[in-house]
């Protein structure tokens, strides 16, 4: 499902039109990366939570040419599957 497809089964969901639907998906993803971008986590709970993890300096390899190069250290973002989506995926609903 991509942004579009979202936006439509969001405004079919909730009865609204694809225009509050897509401000609606706009809102929520400015917010969650707001809140990312400021260290903290979204936790939505028995959907998942969202988070920025830290990843140490480390060497890499240059997979075109072999040579060892150097990796800043970065944060990146992540998900982590809260139990009850895990359950619907694996058919326990």
């Amino acid at each position: 499902m991509n942004r579009q497809e979202l936006i439509e089964a969001l405004a079919t969901k909730t009865g609204s039109t694809k225009t509050d639907a897509e401000r609606s998906v706009a809102a929520l993803l400015e917010i969650v990366t707001a809140t990312l971008t400021k260290g903290d986590r979204v936790a939505l709970v028995g959907f998942g939570t969202f988070e920025v993890r830290r990843r140490a300096a480390r060497n890499g390899r240059n997979p075109a040419t072999g040579e060892s190069i150097k990796l800043k250290a970065t944060n990146a973002p992540a998900f982590k599957a809260g139990a009850t989506l895990k359950a619907a995926v694996n058919g326990g609903m």
